[in-house]
């Protein structure tokens, strides 16, 4: 595929605009709407990987002639250093090395570019810039404030391929979103923390307010995963308006934690509400990654993605040349989310009930987001006999549920 420019990004934007978010447009070459999961990574009974395409798949979108594996380059963005050794970049890292060893790639054939800044426009446009340089095929962008920019240069180089994580921005061309049912596992570590809580206080350092769905989606998840088991329970939300930032994450950690929260969690990219728990000597539940190795007396599990499953199945289409622009929203029966194993000090009982609501999920009984939904305000979403739709869960869950409490 050539590299020439296309300065045609008014187009795209007017099309963007004129299709309302999360509603459908479909993959005729307009924004989708939702990721639809289109190829996921499963595990063979033999023990190897292979790459499965969902009946979902579309044609709708012109497909390569693929590129030979010796020349593919893989790019990817990330917001901070994957050799911190736990959190965010450091998962979505993980995921990258899995799909080069499943895919038999060399360390020439990545080229990373770390701690880019996804607020500075300049910076992500310039990190995009030298991975085309390089002559990546395909870049992967990994966090929500890289979208607007990837969307820019990917309508200025069509024949680049680029995968946006966590927003929802495609084009169902070249520029496609990918994110995860991360919802299924928070609910699970909600049931664990519902179980092991005796305050019935439990904190959760957020990186967003109720204005971001990613973020709100996973606390009312959990909440209500901690309803199931605990009616009594409240989650006590302290918002740092930041996806990374050391000194108000710890800051709110300490908050939370002189509340009298004795089981801490969060969606946040540092691990001080884990640290701090196990110093203060109560619970805690990670995410991104397994944080049980830097709090091993306090981590009851951790919320984890498996993001080689879906870093796999985009560059196989890449080689094979079946890439169509389709959107990627995998969950717990594609092996992209989980949770770890539970600590051996968990209270009795809870391991009973995470796999008892496990099974629900995976069998479809349990959505998670069923019926009818009371929030903190009084007001209800949803319906009887229904669950959200994936187009709601992803853009527009904008409330908390009846049990979560903002920290001001």
């Amino acid at each position: 595929m050539g590299r020439g420019k296309k300065g045609n990004f008014r187009k795209a934007a007017a099309i963007l605009l004129g299709c309302a978010l999360l509603t459908g447009c479909g993959s005729t070459g307009e924004v989708d709407d939702y990721a639809t999961n289109i190829g996921y990574e499963a595990r063979g009974g033999n023990g190897t990987t292979q790459v499965v395409q969902s009946e979902s798949s579309s044609s709708a979108t012109t497909q390569t002639a693929g590129i030979p594996k010796e020349e593919i380059k893989v790019g990817v963005l990330h917001l901070s250093d994957p050799a911190e050794g736990s959190g965010y970049t450091y998962t979505h890292d993980l995921g990258i090395q899995g799909m080069q060893q499943n895919l038999g790639l060399s360390d020439d054939q990545i080229i990373r570019k770390i701690n880019v800044n996804d607020s500075d426009t300049q910076e992500t446009r310039q990190a995009i810039q030298e991975c085309i340089d390089e002559g990546c095929n395909i870049i992967f962008t990994t966090s929500w404030g890289y979208m607007e920019t990837t969307a820019e240069m990917a309508e200025e180089y069509p024949d680049v391929y680029f995968s946006h994580g966590t927003g929802y921005l495609s084009n169902g061309k070249n520029f496609n979103n990918y994110f995860g049912r991360i919802y299924q596992a928070r609910y699970l570590s909600g049931i664990v923390a519902g179980m092991n809580t005796t305050s019935n206080k439990i904190g959760y350092v957020a990186a967003q307010d109720s204005s971001n769905a990613e973020v709100t989606g996973g606390i009312d998840a959990f909440a209500i995963g901690v309803e199931s088991v605990n009616p009594k329970a409240k989650i006590y939300v302290d918002v740092t308006n930041s996806w990374y930032d050391e000194k108000k994450e710890k800051k709110a950690s300490e908050r939370l934690l002189s509340m009298g929260c004795d089981v801490m969690t969060q969606h946040c990219d540092t691990s001080y509400p884990q640290t701090l728990a196990q110093e203060k000597g109560v619970y805690g539940i990670g995410y991104n990654s397994d944080m049980s190795k830097e709090t091993p007396k306090s981590c009851l599990t951790s919320v984890i993605w498996n993001w080689s499953a879906y870093y796999t199945s985009a560059v196989q289409s890449v080689l094979d040349g079946t890439w169509d622009g389709s959107n990627y929203y995998g969950g717990m029966n594609e092996n992209l989310v989980g949770i770890t194993e539970l600590a051996d000090f968990c209270a009795a009982g809870t391991k009973q009930k995470v796999d008892e609501a496990k099974q629900q999920i995976l069998s479809g009984k349990n959505g998670v987001f069923d019926g009818v939904i009371e929030t903190n305000t009084g007001e209800t979403v949803g319906e009887q006999g229904k669950t959200l739709d994936a187009a709601t869960i992803t853009g527009k869950i904008n409330w908390y549920f009846k049990t979560v409490h903002v920290v001001e």
